[in-house]
């Protein structure tokens, strides 16, 4: 690669497996991580940031795996400070064919103050650790957490100190989203043209939304001299997210004519892994979200309409197939065929076994009866809730039936399956979702709290399917359960069942250190 490639090169760093599950309520589980860190993987990801292995036993269990699965991309565990973190990561990821330690600090004033270290013991810190992952392994990330509310001089020197231990990248976060553009863009020049040592490592930024400025500061850096981006599919992750993958590889390539920059991402893999992680993180994506969200493509004014019909570049600065829409669109109704149904989640990125076929088939028919035409975020909604009910779940939801109206109180008539065997119950309640809770919470007691319930609709009209989310809170432990199904009802009820199996799960996990924080 020459020299003038190399500086157009940006590297994509995506922490979606790390930071994005940090967003509470959306953790992963095992099998749902490595599915995404393969499309991460086949999408062109430079660097995976797959998780915080020392953070509990199921973390480093799924570095791990990925570490042994992925094919291309550098696998990169999280290690705050110290030697345990470090050689736990190392532990983790060494079973990568391109490993990475990633340690962070924080350095500003605020964050000295919580480990009670003055400047030049945090230095010796930085310098031992570093250190010391730089002998386990050749590819190591240092990061000062809240970079941008460090002071600037003793930035420049743990920087140096970092370099000279050994860091091959140094990541400067802007932790609480706080930077705006233009200071973004000064800093890393700053940096570049203040420390010793500085041409010699790769510079990246680590942006948070909290100002809703995450995708302009990450630009801002790179324009800078920054050469790596962190960021997430679909912005997920603390707060109000970070840096969204899809918006910042789009924005290079769509205006490469005032960012000559590129990645070697496949943008037609875009929608599909934004589908996924929404789907498996319990996130949808918000509707006027930039690229990814359902009304990116859409025109509804009159004038939007007839200049599209015209010229679809009137109103569009990106073709639906760049993002891996596909520009044609298959009905879905009652008379298609499995070959159809096949083809059309393929599309959407769903690419099933025979027997997977023949079940969601089944219940793709059962929709179609019930709906005039299925779209493709119906179908999206369909595999969604293939994860309810599903054999091996200690709850089930078999049969259901609620009186409701205007007189109360409304009741629930739920049956549901624990551990194999029926149980029934009739509950009331202010409402048909409170009665049929009041029901389920019967039939299993427990004592976790409603943190969340949410429903909104997939597509339009009054046979739309309804997707409901809900969020549970018991001892500091947060899980979701999603649904969908034309009564709104019926999808509460097997979301909020859902939510509880994870909470199951949840409860069974060893997690010595639950509580543990992240860098950001």
């Amino acid at each position: 690669m020459t020299d003038k490639a190399k500086q157009d090169r940006v590297l994509i760093f995506d922490t979606t497996l790390r930071d994005g599950e940090q967003s509470p309520g959306a953790t992963m589980t095992h099998d749902e991580k490595l599915e995404i860190a393969a499309l991460l993987d086949e999408m062109g990801v430079d660097i995976i940031e797959a998780g915080f292995p020392i953070a509990s036993e199921g973390d480093f269990d799924a570095v791990t795996a990925i570490a042994k699965q992925t094919q291309n991309s550098v696998i990169c565990g999280l290690a705050r400070a110290n030697f345990k973190d470090i050689d736990r990561c190392w532990e983790a990821v060494r079973h990568a064919r391109r490993p990475r330690i990633h340690t962070f600090i924080g350095t500003s004033p605020l964050h000295r103050a919580i480990p009670n270290l003055d400047m030049d013991q945090m230095a010796e810190r930085i310098h031992e650790t570093v250190t010391h992952a730089r002998n386990l392994c050749d590819n190591v990330q240092w990061s000062p957490m809240d970079a941008t509310r460090t002071e600037h001089d003793y930035l420049c020197r743990v920087i140096e100190i970092a370099i000279k231990a050994g860091a091959t990248t140094i990541n400067i976060p802007d932790t609480v989203g706080y930077t705006a553009p233009r200071e973004s863009a000064d800093l890393i020049r700053m940096l570049i043209e203040r420390v010793p040592g500085a041409d010699e490592v790769v510079f990246a930024t680590h942006c948070h939304n909290d100002l809703g400025m995450a995708t302009a500061n990450a630009l801002a850096a790179v324009e800078a001299g920054a050469r790596q981006i962190e960021c997430t599919v679909n912005g997920l992750g603390e707060r109000a997210g970070n840096t969204a993958l899809e918006e910042v590889v789009m924005a290079m390539k769509v205006r490469n004519d005032i960012m000559p920059y590129r990645t070697g991402i496949d943008t037609t893999k875009i929608m599909n892994i934004s589908r996924r992680v929404a789907a498996v993180s319990g996130f949808p994506v918000q509707y006027n979200k930039a690229i990814v969200g359902k009304n990116a493509f859409a025109h509804e004014s009159g004038i939007h309409q007839d200049g599209m019909l015209k010229n679809a570049q009137t109103f569009e600065i990106m073709r639906p197939e760049d993002v891996g829409l596909s520009a044609t669109n298959l009905v879905m109704g009652k008379h298609s065929g499995r070959a159809a149904l096949r083809a059309k989640l393929k599309d959407l990125g769903y690419d099933l076994a025979d027997n997977q076929l023949n079940d969601v088939f089944v219940r793709f028919k059962a929709l179609a009866d019930r709906k005039k035409e299925v779209y493709d975020d119906d179908l999206v909604a369909l595999m969604t809730d293939s994860t309810a009910n599903v054999a091996g779940d200690h709850l089930q939801v078999k049969f259901l039936r609620v009186i409701c109206g205007t007189e109360a109180p409304q009741s629930a008539d739920l049956t549901l399956t624990i551990d194999g065997v029926d149980h029934q119950v009739t509950a009331t309640g202010d409402g048909p979702v409170d009665a049929t809770f009041n029901a389920v919470k019967r039939l299993f007691p427990h004592d976790a709290r409603l943190a969340l319930y949410q429903v909104h609709a997939v597509t339009e009209g009054t046979d739309a399917q309804a997707t409901v989310s809900v969020r549970l809170e018991e001892d500091g432990k947060i899980v979701t359960g999603q649904s969908a199904d034309t009564d709104t009802v019926v999808a509460s009820a097997k979301a909020y069942v859902s939510a509880l199996n994870n909470l199951i799960v949840r409860r069974e996990k060893t997690k010595p250190a639950d509580e543990m924080k992240s860098v950001s």
